[in-house]
């Protein structure tokens, strides 16, 4: 029986038994005791299915991450400690010292810093191309040793929408997986794997966690991406891995397990970037309200960027789900909505104007942080991307005078009060 969005929600991932807890349990237990070496030694040979090490795996995890699976239409997933942990693993899970990433230049300020800095650190160089280029322009980003394309569905916070199905195109014709970056949308909005991606990650302590309490991450695998079909650019897939006693995951675990087993087994077990089961206890509660959440994001974001646009301080906004968006048509193709209820918009004036408005926001906190049922605001010029410069702003549509306001679950009324005053 094929179930909507809202069950899933509330039910995927975990179905107690007789006389067992309705509602997840949290296993808070570092470690699994087994009758014999022999059982546990099936689970390091990766023979039987289990836990013995949380470091690795936990059970509240798990029941959170097949949730997560089940809403993206994934073959598997998995948890980890943030967003950033479930992009780096996402990417290092197939790309090693010599590899190439072709990603969008319109991403996360932090995403955009761990491929550009810290993994050219590890010999893994990228190529950022505009979320705007056409098919040649990303077709030439590709080299002999590109391993996988990445993208953020909308970005962080310029709020570009990506052409899913075009770099999801581009990326199979060079034999490589796209990776997209779902969290602004969440699958409540948006399923990428419809549109061609073959792997997607959130950071779940955006929208999905909906309220503050827990950071996390998330990586879904689609299931549909033939490694083998392209052995020689995935040797970590299709190749033994002499760590794990010369297992093949492309071979022992098909199309369906293959990556997750391999960030799991090899990632997670030399990272540790595991989510507390008490953390993903939180998640799956703000998993359960998420399909009653999103709906009252994208009211009062689309609400807060028609009354921003005919307000004469200030110069720019963008929210996909206004008509007069560069983006609108892509957004209504992928989401049908604005996606999200997060606006961007710069004020007359520049950075100064952007830092007088926001220290007169009554309602609207300044934190660094998005996609909350309280609604918050930043210039990312100073926090989130502070580490760029102002040639990468730019080119990440971006400018210093940017504020990125994340619409919470408040009357909408009150928002808008709250903003105009700032602005007066």
């Amino acid at each position: 029986m094929a179930f909507g969005t809202g069950t899933k929600c509330v039910q995927a991932g975990y179905k107690p038994g007789n006389g067992e807890p309705r509602q997840i349990p949290i296993v808070q237990s570092t470690t699994f005791k087994y009758d014999t070496s022999e059982d546990m030694g099936k689970l390091f040979d990766l023979e039987a299915s289990g836990y013995f090490y949380t470091r690795l795996q936990n059970p509240t995890n798990d029941y959170v991450a097949a949730k997560i699976a089940a809403l993206e239409g994934g073959s598997a997933g998995m948890l980890t400690s943030s967003g950033q942990a479930a992009n780096f693993f996402a990417l290092f899970n197939i790309c090693e010292c010599g590899s190439h990433i072709v990603a969008s230049s319109s991403i996360y300020g932090g995403t955009f810093n761990l491929i550009a800095v810290t993994m050219a650190k590890m010999g893994i160089e990228v190529t950022f191309v505009s979320p705007d280029c056409s098919e040649d322009e990303l077709n030439a980003a590709f080299k002999e040793n590109t391993r996988a394309v990445f993208g953020e569905t909308i970005a962080n916070p310029a709020l570009t929408v990506l052409d899913i199905e075009m770099f999801a195109k581009a990326a199979h014709a060079h034999g490589v997986p796209l990776i997209i970056d779902n969290t602004f949308p969440t699958p409540v909005n948006c399923r990428p794997i419809e549109w061609g991606a073959d792997i997607v990650t959130h950071s779940t302590t955006k929208y999905m966690d909906g309220h503050g309490a827990a950071v996390g991450g998330a990586i879904v695998d689609s299931g549909k991406f033939d490694w083998m079909a392209h052995k020689e650019l995935f040797p970590g897939l299709t190749t033994p891995d002499e760590s794990y006693h010369g297992i093949t995951y492309a071979e022992k675990f098909g199309l369906g397990g293959a990556f997750i087993t391999k960030a799991t087994a090899q990632l997670m077990r030399d990272f540790g970037c595991i989510q507390g089961p008490q953390n993903a206890f939180l998640l799956n509660l703000g998993l359960e309200s998420l399909h009653v959440r999103m709906p009252r994001h994208v009211e009062n974001g689309t609400a807060v960027a028609e009354f921003l646009s005919a307000n004469d301080k200030v110069a720019k906004v963008s929210y996909p789900g206004l008509k007069s968006d560069p983006y609108y048509e892509r957004a209504m193709k992928y989401f049908g909505c604005g996606g999200c209820g997060v606006v961007s918009f710069e004020v007359k004036g520049g950075r100064a104007a952007a830092e007088s408005v926001m220290k007169k926001l009554k309602l609207i906190a300044i934190e660094t942080h998005v996609a909350d049922a309280r609604s918050c605001c930043l210039n990312p010029a100073t926090s989130t991307h502070r580490q760029m410069t102002d040639e990468q702003l730019e080119a990440a549509g971006i400018p210093a005078g940017l504020i990125r306001v994340s619409c919470g679950l408040e009357d909408k009324e009150d928002l808008i009060a709250d903003l105009e005053q700032a602005l007066k």
